[in-house]
């Protein structure tokens, strides 16, 4: 089975550990084992970010229990989450992390 590995419990995205097609069931991973499964909605390439949760319009993205950005419109659990979706909460001219 593939896998995305959700670094830190407090994230509410995982990394993909292979490229990921829409519709696949993936397990989702931790340092200490697997921590669920699920499905992916959208194709997820390798090193990206995928949801594991429904993530609301203007909501911090954590990954490594840090703001990385700001969702930029809803996306829902499964989906691919990057530029197209988030706002980076690092770079001058984002908005400030809420």
């Amino acid at each position: 089975m593939k896998r995305a590995m959700r670094i830190n419990p407090d994230d509410n995205t995982a990394t993909a550990l292979n490229d990921l097609k829409a519709g696949e069931s993936i397990s989702l991973v931790s340092k200490s084992g697997p921590v669920g499964e699920m499905t992916t909605r959208q194709a997820v390439p390798f090193g990206h970010k995928i949801a594991v949760v429904d993530i609301k319009k203007g909501a911090k993205i954590l990954k490594y229990g840090e703001v990385i950005g700001l969702a930029t419109q809803p996306i829902s659990k499964g989906e691919h989450v990057h530029t197209h979706n988030v706002e980076s909460a690092l770079l001058p001219g984002a908005k400030e992390a809420r």
